[in-house]
């Protein structure tokens, strides 16, 4: 192990623009251990790893799909990564199938009626996320590469019935657009499908192996779904109603002719604002919308292979419901009462007699359950470790609103979060607070189990709350909206009204909040110190974005133009103008708190730079600033030594500049 010690000065450009009080830059205390770089992090006191290890060796067991035989795969951690195991009865033993120092994803079992047995999935090299395709044989243990192994993104992966065919999508043709591509698995040759240019995915394979249901995907709001005669290569793009929508799960139906989707186009002539499970059958012009009465997002779409049962999930307020209907008269099945969580992969049986999924509450890790859809009996399969720690003293959150700056229908407008309240209140009856923002920004946070938070709570007596800010997916595309290009410090507002709640209750410390996020999280957090940095302690930002203009231009081509129908177009002037007005570099003098930001070096999404030019820039302030990088990571940290080493100086971080 190399190690390395020596002091930088940093921020000298901007000594010349800052009063003579402040123009000492800081020392900088850089160290380099094997693949990590820190500066200004101090040693991480071995009583505190010591209290830090039983929360860090919770796992969890994700369900991935049904083997011919009936056990189920999955994918866990036992070492440094996430694996594929196969589990063959309820808790019984997990069978390790692949052994990587990578961890792998995108596990796709292959039917039952399959002319070979096994699963395909993803593996990138050190977070790049040019993740390559491999099939697992399941009678030989052996493992082929499936796509090309170069600087290409792949994945996706769809079998078709007979196993004859794999779809995927890849960057592979010109490194930009996303592309379908089919593979014989027979003859071991692949080509292009679809290269109508943008980002396109295969969603279904037709009973036949005849046609491919694919979707071109342009935002969060706007998807363009279509079918390809496979012989051909001819593709028929369906018509939207209103012209843009969402659509998520899209199946050929048992009768291969109609079909099931998921979206939020309109709904006889009537504005749809959620998106419903829908039903479609060209033929005898049926056109039904299954989930119609709940107000919220259908998810999750899954059709047995017997095509007598489908399965759909509803996230309602971040709460997970399960919904089975019989075929093809779309009857509700009786089933049994889930523990409140989220809900994660679903998957029928061959036989399709039974549902697997995966469950995450608040309080316990993900683990797969199955239920018996005759007798309508819930069977747990894995039971995830919690570091043997008393899972009944994990804190359940609550679900909170608070009211922000502009008004619905007349009224204050609320946003939802997630509040974890310690069991016991300090001395002084106040709590310090961390806000946690999730990243996306069209993602959501929900109640589930995060070691972190049940640390903050249990051992350091840290309420946390988890806001899901405008722009976040759940709860209607006009709320995901809201965020939008010029719109975009909307949702920095929000976070000014949720320092206003936390100063309106008793029980929390107005004058010790601290803000985290990753990714457009991080971004938060960083414009959060620079609007509100005398009302916010010390910030951690992870993989954030510090500048949208050099963001853009220097992530990944595959994703640019995604993330301009996101952020706005930084070529436009207008655009461009704001992004130099709100980015958080252009304002680094504002942030007055002190900052710890972590990236890896390998990340394709939020490129490394966009850390060390805002960490470069905030030192310039004087302010304390703690910098941690890893070689061997990207977009998040997968290793296990290297999350438990980020969490562990976080922690340290708070205890620094939040508790003191």
């Amino acid at each position: 192990m190399r190690r390395i010690a020596y002091t930088l000065c940093a921020g000298l450009l901007l000594v010349s623009a800052l009063p003579a009080s402040a123009q000492r830059a800081p020392e900088v205390q850089r160290l380099e251990q094997g693949n990590r770089i820190t500066e200004n992090v101090p040693e991480i006191p071995a009583e505190l790893i010591e209290r830090l290890d039983r929360y860090q060796n919770t796992r969890g067991a994700s369900f991935a799909g049904w083997t011919k035989d009936g056990c189920v795969l999955i994918s866990t951690r036992f070492a440094e990564t996430a694996q594929a195991h196969r589990v063959c009865q309820p808790m019984g033993m997990r069978e390790q199938l692949t052994f990587y120092p990578e961890p792998i994803s995108g596990l796709t079992s292959s039917p039952a009626a399959a002319w070979r047995q096994g699963f395909v999935f993803a593996k990138d090299k050190g977070g790049d996320e040019f993740s390559q395709l491999y099939w697992f044989d399941e009678s030989t243990r052996s493992i082929t590469l499936l796509t090309d192994g170069k600087r290409t993104q792949n994945g996706s992966a769809t079998i078709s019935r007979d196993g004859g065919l794999m779809a995927y999508t890849s960057t592979t043709r010109n490194g930009t657009d996303r592309d379908v591509w089919v593979r014989d698995t027979r003859a071991g040759t692949s080509r292009p499908l679809v290269t109508a240019g943008g980002s396109w995915s295969p969603m279904d394979f037709s009973p036949d192996g005849k046609r491919l249901l694919v979707v071109k995907y342009v935002s969060a709001n706007e998807s363009y779904p279509g079918v390809v005669d496979l012989a051909s290569g001819k593709l028929e793009l369906f018509p939207v109603d209103g012209g843009k929508a969402a659509f998520a799960g899209f199946k050929f139906a048992p009768d291969g002719k109609s079909v099931y989707f998921i979206s939020d186009e309109p709904f006889d002539g009537k504005p749809s604002e959620f998106q419903t499970l829908r039903f479609h059958d060209p033929e005898a012009g049926k056109f039904e919308q299954l989930s119609g009465g709940i107000p919220w997002d259908a998810e999750g779409l899954e059709i047995a292979d017997d095509g007598k049962h489908l399965a759909f999930v509803t996230n309602e307020d971040g709460i997970s419901k399960l919904h089975v209907l019989s075929l093809p008269g779309h009857r509700p099945v009786k089933l049994p009462e889930l523990p409140v969580g989220v809900i994660g992969g679903l998957g029928f049986s061959p036989d399709g007699k039974r549902l697997a999924l995966s469950l995450n509450t608040a309080t316990s890790p993900s683990d797969v359950h199955v239920i018996d859809l005759a007798s309508s009996q819930r069977t747990q399969w894995t039971r995830s470790e919690v570091g043997g720690l008393d899972a009944s003293k994990f804190v359940a959150p609550t679900l909170v609103r608070f009211p922000t700056f502009d008004q619905v229908d007349g009224k204050p407008r609320t946003i939802p979060a997630f509040y974890y309240r310690p069991a016991k209140l300090p001395a002084n009856g106040k709590l310090p607070v961390v806000i946690n923002i999730h990243g996306g920004p069209e993602s959501q946070a929900l109640p589930t189990f995060t070691p972190s938070f049940q640390f903050m709570a249990n051992e350091l007596g840290v309420a946390v709350l988890v806001p899901n800010v405008r722009g976040s997916s759940g709860y209607g595309k006009t709320y995901l909206t809201l965020d939008n290009a010029e719109k975009r410090e909307d949702s920095v507002k929000d976070i000014g009204a949720l320092l206003d709640w936390i100063a309106t209750q008793p029980e929390l410390d107005a004058s010790r909040v601290g803000v985290a996020g990753g990714s457009y999280g991080g971004y938060m957090v960083l414009a959060s110190l620079m609007h509100y940095g005398d009302r916010i302690r010390a910030g951690v930002d992870t993989v954030g974005i510090s500048h949208f203009g050099t963001f853009l231009n220097n992530t990944e081509s595959y994703r640019r133009d995604l993330r301009r129908a996101e952020y706005g177009d930084e070529r436009v002037p207008e655009m461009k103008a704001v992004f130099d007005r709100i980015s958080p570099l252009n304002n680094a003098s504002k942030i007055k708190s002190p900052l710890f930001v972590a990236q890896g070096r390998n990340d394709p999404r939020v490129p490394y730079t966009e850390a060390e030019q805002i960490v470069k820039a905030v030192r310039g302030n004087g302010q304390p600033v703690w910098f941690l990088m890893y070689a061997d990571e990207g977009h998040g940290f997968k290793k296990k030594t290297n999350s438990d080493y980020f969490g562990a100086a976080a922690i340290r971080f708070w205890q620094e500049y939040l508790l003191k």
